[in-house]
């Protein structure tokens, strides 16, 4: 315990001094070419957690509640162990979908618990309760939320941000997020959500890819009063370095299970429509959101089976042969450069459907992560992508205009 502490420190130290490394990698993720893709990565990119030297002067002599993940690192350090190592006092951690060490499948209920190493409370905000009650953070002075996210309306850990905010503004508590690059940042896309439809993988009127960081995110969230008592919130965003939207990013560490790697994360806004249709996205495979493929489909260029394995305990179709399609050796490069959601595998796949089964998922799981039914509809009244893309362009005008007042990087062109 005490080698590990003094390694702590000795990371802490390094970014205190500022020789802070470069989160960036491209091991898997170039061309097969070898050649990085147009949309740059981003360099040397510093991570709001690491400006310590912005971060600490607001946590000292504070009672601190911690919203983090196994991608909450400072360094190769989790900012848990780099806060406790410096004197912060941290009172309790609130653990997102996925929870706290993010292993859990998706929209498996997280418990509470307390953490191993520290014996520190773990508050789950992914199980019954989604947004902490008063008796939750009975005490806390600030909450620190430190969250890698991949820029999609439907990935949940935004909606989280929103309980947690309002939450905040309810019991005059600090929010601070600790911003971290957007990997789909560059680029909006998509139908904006009808908030008809409101649903935790889709809570807020914008596109399906925002183009926004969690930080960027938050400043909307308050600033179009989403939350109850906006104007009482007090939040601050620190800011990455080296960051703008011109720029995708490689993760250091996956996000979430079923996003093994920047291909993945890349594809995800485009294939994660199918969780609302009988097509697996290859949950239960080493590919996931690299793949497509149903038992009801028979064409494709693979097929694959599911099976059970950690992080899909019960992925669909487990055990049942699917055809699809592969996207695992497509170019990082032709994914990037369209800078635009990619319908043509969801026409292709609802055409392909052999007769007698249905393509969309009665629970209806389809029109919440589109945001509307509009979407289901065009599709079963034979749209084509270019059609269904011109239904979106005037609200994604309106949303381009607000999202504008919220960027604290240079956008993308």
């Amino acid at each position: 315990m005490m080698f590990y502490m003094m390694r702590v420190l000795l990371v802490v130290l390094m970014f205190s001094i500022g020789l802070s490394s470069c989160f960036g990698q491209t091991d898997s993720d170039t061309d097969s070419d070898g050649d990085l893709f147009k949309v740059p990565i981003a360099e040397d990119v510093v991570a709001g957690a690491e400006r310590l030297d912005l971060l600490l002067p607001l946590l000292r002599s504070k009672e601190v509640g911690l919203v983090v993940n196994h991608s909450s690192l400072v360094g190769d350090v989790h900012l848990l162990d780099t806060l406790l190592a410096l004197g912060i006092s941290v009172d309790r951690i609130f653990a997102l979908e996925h929870g706290f060490r993010g292993d859990a499948d998706a929209g498996a209920h997280i418990q509470d618990s307390r953490d191993l190493t520290t014996g520190i409370p773990i508050i789950s905000l992914y199980g019954s309760e989604k947004k902490p009650g008063p008796r939750q953070l009975d005490g806390l002075e600030v909450i620190l939320f430190d969250i890698q996210d991949v820029g999609a309306r439907f990935y949940t850990y935004i909606s989280s941000m929103h309980y947690i905010m309002e939450a905040a503004a309810e019991n005059g508590i600090k929010v601070i997020v600790t911003d971290r690059p957007n990997p789909n940042g560059f680029y909006v896309d998509g139908p904006v959500l009808d908030t008809e439809f409101r649903s935790f993988v889709g809570m807020h009127p914008v596109p399906v890819v925002h183009g926004m960081t969690v930080g960027e995110f938050a400043l909307m969230i308050r600033g179009e009063n989403w939350i109850n008592q906006a104007a009482a919130l007090e939040l601050k965003v620190i800011p990455c370095l080296n960051y703008d939207h011109s720029m995708t990013y490689v993760l250091p560490v996956r996000p979430s299970p079923n996003l093994p790697n920047l291909r993945s994360i890349l594809l995800y806004p485009s294939l994660c429509f199918f969780e609302g249709t009988n097509v697996s996205v290859g949950r239960g495979t080493e590919l996931q959101f690299q793949l497509i493929g149903s038992p009801f489909y028979g064409r494709g260029d693979t097929v694959f089976t599911p099976v059970s394995m950690p992080g899909a305990t019960h992925p669909p179709f487990i055990n049942e042969e699917c055809n699809g399609y592969s996207f695992s050796s497509q170019s990082i490069h032709e994914i990037a450069a369209s800078r635009r959601l990619d319908l043509s595998h969801l026409i292709k796949m609802f055409e392909g459907f052999e007769p007698g089964n249905e393509f969309f998922l009665r629970n209806r799981f389809f029109d919440r992560l589109a945001g509307s039914d509009l979407l289901r509809k065009q599709i079963l009244s034979g749209y084509n992508e270019e059609q269904i893309r011109e239904s979106w362009q005037n609200d994604l005008k309106e949303f381009m205009n607000i999202r504008s007042q919220y960027l604290l990087y240079d956008d993308f062109q």
